[in-house]
């Protein structure tokens, strides 16, 4: 049966659906892209329990197939038996670990290049080989690439070389809920918080030791949401500072939406001083909901939050610090920056990022 005589396949790779950066582009994307209704069909990859728990992967025009492959192991090579058989017209991968061993049409959302990008901070071993391969089978083999900001797609081209296929930028929303969190009641103590996986990247090192040279100048804590995992025994450092600081340092572990969104709502600023981020959306969401943001002068992040941040040099903590400082102190400069930020925030909407998605769709199933 010819395309034209049916409607289009689309079957798409969300095992990292409930993951928080990816997971949060993946809800927000397919929840849209499901409402597109009888222009395609969607094929969902991933783990049918998680999946079952977003009412969207129920809708009319929408299966759920299983696939519970590691996202890095061998088993990712291939698609499951059960989604070849369906013969999909085009695989779209909201992330760079594609299936090697597909040869159908294949759309790809580039979120950052860290893995290739910090060699010092995540090594040049396995993980960096893995990158390296599958970068570079993606620049060969994509029909479209999609990328979350500019800096994504300039890093992808400074990298791994340009693509064959058409390219997007596509930058990521601000979820309408952020902009109507009720005003949390005071806290007993103040805080500053920081939301992300602890991963190399984000500095924690950095911000830890800037934060201890503030703790006896404010009464603040600092809050870590996010998952935990692997922290202990990934950076004895960066432990070692947390239980020299005690009580002050609050770990959530990784916390449900609307719990998150009152943590965030709650703060007296967030803090952001990533080496490395391909978009740094929980600066925007902060803002959304009129916390200030103190971020990192690096990779995105100046693109993302334009002039609604306090910026900061992540490798230095005594700039970090200087910037939190001025975050707790200058009630002037946070009254301009809740302001500017959320005049900024209001810029990105999942709704636009959803239909830029359904627009690549359509152009890489028409040039077949």
């Amino acid at each position: 049966m010819s395309q034209s005589s049916r409607r289009p396949l689309v079957a798409v790779d969300a095992r990292m659906v409930e993951a928080s950066g990816i997971g949060t582009y993946l809800r927000n994307v397919l929840s849209r892209l499901v409402a597109v209704g009888p222009e395609w069909r969607l094929a969902l990859l991933g783990h049918p329990e998680q999946l079952a728990r977003h009412s969207w992967s129920a809708a009319p025009g929408v299966e759920v197939v299983a696939h519970r492959a590691p996202l890095y192991g061998l088993r990712q090579q291939m698609l499951p038996a059960a989604a070849r058989a369906r013969s999909p017209d085009l695989l779209w991968v909201p992330h760079y670990n594609i299936p090697l061993a597909w040869r159908g049409r294949l759309l790809v959302t580039v979120h950052d290049l860290a893995h290739l990008a910090l060699p010092e901070v995540f090594g040049r071993g396995a993980r960096r080989a893995y990158a390296c391969l599958t970068f570079a089978a993606v620049r060969r083999r994509a029909a479209g690439l999609l990328y979350v900001s500019r800096f994504s797609r300039d890093e992808f081209h400074r990298l791994v070389g340009a693509p064959r296929g058409a390219e997007w930028t596509v930058p990521n929303g601000v979820g309408r809920q952020w902009f109507e969190v009720p005003s949390p009641p005071s806290p007993e103590r103040p805080y500053l918080v920081f939301v992300g996986n602890v991963k190399p990247h984000k500095n924690l090192g950095r911000l830890l030791e800037a934060f201890a040279m503030l703790t006896s100048e404010i009464p603040h804590d600092l809050v870590l949401a996010g998952r935990r995992r692997g922290f202990l025994t990934g950076d004895r450092e960066i432990a070692r500072r947390a239980a020299d600081l005690g009580e002050r340092v609050r770990f959530t572990g990784l916390l449900e939406e609307e719990d998150l969104r009152r943590m965030v709502a709650g703060a007296a600023a967030l803090a952001l001083p990533s080496l490395y981020e391909g978009f740094g959306l929980p600066a925007l969401e902060a803002m959304a909901c009129d916390v200030p943001v103190l971020a990192a002068r690096a990779a995105s992040l100046p693109e993302v939050c334009g002039e609604a941040a306090l910026y900061c040099d992540p490798r230095d903590p005594r700039d970090i610090a200087a910037g939190l400082r001025r975050l707790v102190t200058d009630a002037e400069l946070v009254s301009r920056l809740i302001a500017a930020g959320g005049e900024r925030a209001r810029l990105f909407s999942w709704d636009h990022t959803a239909a830029a998605v359904a627009g690549a769709i359509r152009e890489v199933l028409d040039r077949a």
